[in-house]
């Protein structure tokens, strides 16, 4: 670490449109903003194809335009926008206190306050088939993106509460929807078991996995396999959701931050204020219900607003330049 330590007002974490939104408003609040987009700029948004149920595009918007868009936004109004990952952390206790981040092992960034949007990555089955097909009707959000197979067979995977809500929501809207679960019973509250029983629509399959997803350039069927008997079937569908949970982004923050079992970071009441004190967690990083870019955007608008009324309570340091 031989670079000279840099000292900023406000260090923004990742590059969704959490972040995006957080830079905006900071930058407007005067607080020279310096993000890192961390490992995948622009966040999940950037592996979505058509994007219909952000406000604003009437005519909708494909997942990297528009964050291409929001970074040009940030940039307008004076945030710096740089390539880069947290790669360690040291919080301060104290108000008023200096926060350390040190980005790709190399550099460290002295920051009064430090807004977290670091996001959370969805799990995927793993297989060849499902990865290639991203974006081609493999999607790992119902809510997202279930508009386009209206009157369409999909499937989903899971069976967990995520996967039946997802699974009722597609039930509303598509033919037919096939339910995989890995094992003889689902994991989701009973409530919600209760739902998706009712639903005549959806075709419940125990034991049953994915062997592959079938098409070229877009999902044209299913491959599925009873892990009981071995048999084999091949289903069509053009929409294949994943709803076998999120990881937030969170390792880093160990042993600095109070989390949730699963690694959500804790803010405290409706604001977007963690444990220590000038830090903040906007998006999906603390939001595992809704997880949607206009609520991740809203969170990101709370982190520097937040960040501006706490600037303004302590006496800095020092001066930034």
């Amino acid at each position: 670490m031989s670079e000279k330590i840099e000292r900023v007002k406000t260090l923004i974490l990742g590059s969704g449109p959490a972040g995006y939104t957080a830079a905006i408003y900071a930058a407007r609040a005067d607080l020279k903003p310096l993000m890192y987009t961390g490992m995948e700029p622009g966040g999940q948004l950037t592996t979505t194809t058509e994007v219909d149920n952000f406000p604003g595009y009437p005519e909708g918007i494909d997942g990297p335009t528009m964050m291409v868009q929001l970074q040009q936004q940030a940039e307008r109004f004076g945030t710096e926008v740089r390539i880069g990952m947290a790669t360690a952390v040291d919080f301060s206790k104290e108000i008023g206190g200096i926060h350390k981040v040190t980005i790709d092992d190399s550099k460290v960034i002295e920051a009064e306050t430090v807004i977290i949007s670091t996001g959370a990555t969805a799990k995927y089955l793993g297989i060849p088939s499902e990865q290639r097909l991203r974006g081609g009707g493999v999607s790992a959000c119902a809510v997202c993106d279930g508009f386009f197979y209206k009157g369409q067979d999909v499937a989903i995977v899971g069976g967990g509460d995520t996967a039946a809500e997802e699974a009722s929501y597609l039930a509303n809207i598509c033919n037919k929807v096939t339910m995989l679960v890995r094992k003889d019973f689902m994991r989701a509250s009973k409530a919600m078991q209760h739902r998706v029983n009712s639903l005549p629509n959806i075709d419940l399959r125990y034991n049953s996995e994915v062997d592959e997803v079938l098409g070229d350039q877009v999902v044209e069927g299913l491959r599925i396999v009873n892990n009981k008997t071995g048999e084999k079937e091949e289903i069509p569908i053009t929409g294949f959701f994943v709803a076998i949970g999120h990881k937030p982004n969170t390792e880093i923050f160990k042993d600095q931050l109070e989390m949730d079992e699963t690694g959500y970071l804790l803010t405290q009441g409706k604001s977007t204020k963690t444990t220590k004190p000038g830090v903040f967690a906007s998006g999906d990083v603390q939001d595992k219900e809704y997880r949607q870019a206009v609520t991740a955007a809203g969170t990101g608008c709370m982190a520097a607003l937040d960040a501006e009324r706490y600037l303004a309570t302590v006496e800095t340091p020092q001066e930034v330049s």
